[in-house]
């Protein structure tokens, strides 16, 4: 990684990778992380176009983007995808689990085997597999120089996702469980685990999943009275990010407007 000059000191720029960063929410902690002064490396699964996008608004912050294609729940491309982060920035300093999937709402007894599974391996395998290969890298132990992750939870799962996707906010449980057991796993070795607890947010996921009568009966109980932003949601991201959380280990800090 070449490093900067700023005010006559060379410095060298930190580095983050966001999984599931073509669109909504990983977008947005792209772009957060971008102007707040991060190198990104961008993880998307299908979306090229939607990524190169997200990339050029990073550039035009002055910072490097990263593209990199990788289903988050395939070993293999996982694998590959931090190997290319180290040969193109040469450290990691951070690490953002946000793919996620979310399947089109329906009840229990409507659902497949075959559904839960995908659902499954890339909202919780996904992040185990992100997590150990930015743990491998980022870790004292390992020789790295510590570092921060923050998971994507998901208000679903504290209220169970009935009647739309019960599957979904089971795997945000498990999501919400790794943070607690990764957090004081890691933290002797220079890594806070933390998450972010995003409720309704006014992103595509819901306009193609979501059953409206559910989604709208859920966006008049808020609160606050409305959807949530992506950006509202990136910028909790990026403050566990920054130094200014260095005290905040194990934390989920909900984004729900209320709810």
């Amino acid at each position: 990684m070449l490093p900067r000059r700023h005010n006559g000191r060379t410095m060298k720029m930190k580095t983050v990778l966001v999984t599931g960063a073509s669109r909504g929410i990983g977008a947005a902690i792209a772009q957060a992380c971008a102007e707040a002064g991060w190198d990104v490396a961008l993880n998307y699964a299908q979306d090229a176009m939607a990524a190169n996008a997200v990339a050029e608004r990073i550039r035009a912050c002055g910072r490097r983007a990263l593209l990199l294609q990788a289903d988050v729940a395939n070993e293999a491309q996982v694998q590959a995808m931090f190997a290319r982060v180290d040969a193109e920035f040469g450290r990691l300093d951070a690490l953002v689990n946000n793919a996620g999937i979310v399947a089109r709402g329906a009840r229990l007894e409507e659902m497949t085997v075959e559904r839960w599974r995908r659902v499954l391996d890339v909202n919780v395998i996904g992040t185990l597999l992100c997590t150990r290969e930015a743990t491998k890298r980022m870790s004292t132990r390992h020789g790295g120089s510590g570092g921060a992750v923050v998971n994507l939870s998901s208000r679903s799962a504290q209220l169970g996702g009935p009647n739309q996707y019960v599957d979904y906010a089971a795997s945000k449980g498990a999501v919400d469980s790794l943070t607690a057991g990764l957090a004081k796993e890691l933290i002797a070795e220079g890594i806070r685990v933390n998450a972010v607890r995003p409720g309704i947010i006014d992103t595509e996921i819901h306009a193609t999943t979501a059953l409206p009568d559910v989604i709208g009966a859920a966006v008049a109980a808020i609160p606050l009275g409305r959807m949530g932003r992506a950006d509202e949601v990136a910028q909790a991201v990026l403050w566990l990010l920054s130094e200014a959380s260095s005290y905040s280990v194990g934390v989920t800090i909900d984004v729900t407007g209320g709810r």
